[in-house]
């Protein structure tokens, strides 16, 4: 089967202005980085072209994306994104820059993947032997249910920057009558998610953070605007390597009405080390 490529895009850093993260030129180059880093969620964006056009529209109901991120990107950075099938519901997905990095890696499917790339990395995940920002997780530990909804004016934010503007994110009143609303792009359908981290894992601060691995996963999807969901979550695992500490978590959203599953996400987040007064 032959590899499907989207354009190139050049994705803006939209959080540049955010003091104190990684998307924060200031912050960033202390850390090493050459600038602010372009969140991994806004890459994800660029993948629902050619996921589409190998999957059909059943990927928005239960399809899944499962990303690693190896090298981080800049404002304006030229990337685009690559999709090697495997079968008829699964293939190979990466995103590569001009220089032909790769800077993520993983796996795309129809239906609920075992084996996706986030489920055989965690499969491999190390005990921490010295943590100090996540010293106070508590893995499997379940947090409390949350009521979240994502606004139209959430998707309409993303519109003016996003780098594959399809018309499903947009006002469509026959397209919005099918799926119950405006299906959320990769970058809002990450936050409606993240209400949790701080239920499943206390952070001692200060601390700086930035995406390892981003899973997304619809079960009965799509995700749209101006619904009520539930969602809860639970740590995974924590592990560490040489400059940072490392969390995995999982989260599911629920139809408020129904309690029916409609998705789920596995994130991985890398806490710097230099950032931290823990490791002073």
């Amino acid at each position: 089967m032959s590899i499907s490529q989207s354009q190139w895009r050049r994705p803006i850093n939209t959080s540049a202005d955010e003091a104190g993260g990684i998307h924060d030129d200031s912050t960033a180059q202390k850390l090493g980085f050459s600038g602010g880093t372009v969140a991994g969620s806004l890459h994800m964006e660029q993948f629902p072209p050619v996921l589409i056009a190998h999957f059909g529209e059943s990927w928005w109901q239960r399809g899944g994306l499962s990303l690693y991120f190896k090298q981080a990107t800049f404002d304006g950075d030229p990337v685009r994104c690559c999709f090697e099938p495997e079968s008829d519901h699964r293939g190979k997905v990466w995103m590569e820059n001009e220089a032909g990095d790769v800077i993520m890696s993983g796996t795309a499917s129809l239906g609920d993947d075992p084996n996706s790339e986030i489920r055989q990395r965690l499969a491999k995940v190390r005990p921490a032997q010295d943590l100090r920002m996540l010293q106070d997780v508590v893995p499997h530990k379940t947090c409390e249910t949350l009521s979240v909804r994502a606004s139209d004016a959430e998707i309409d934010e993303r519109l003016r920057v996003i780098t594959e503007p399809l018309p499903l994110y947009a006002t469509n009143p026959e397209q919005n009558s099918k799926w119950g609303g405006r299906v959320l792009p990769a970058a809002p359908f990450v936050h409606i998610f993240r209400g949790v981290e701080a239920h499943v894992a206390p952070i001692r601060g200060p601390y700086v953070g930035l995406y390892g691995a981003i899973e997304l996963q619809y079960l009965n999807g799509p995700v749209v605007s101006e619904q009520n969901y539930n969602v809860n979550g639970h740590a995974l695992a924590v592990s560490e390597s040489p400059k940072t500490e490392i969390l995995w978590y999982e989260a599911t959203l629920t139809d408020q009405a129904t309690g029916e599953p409609v998705a789920r996400m596995v994130k991985m987040d890398r806490l710097m080390k230099d950032a931290s007064p823990l490791w002073g």
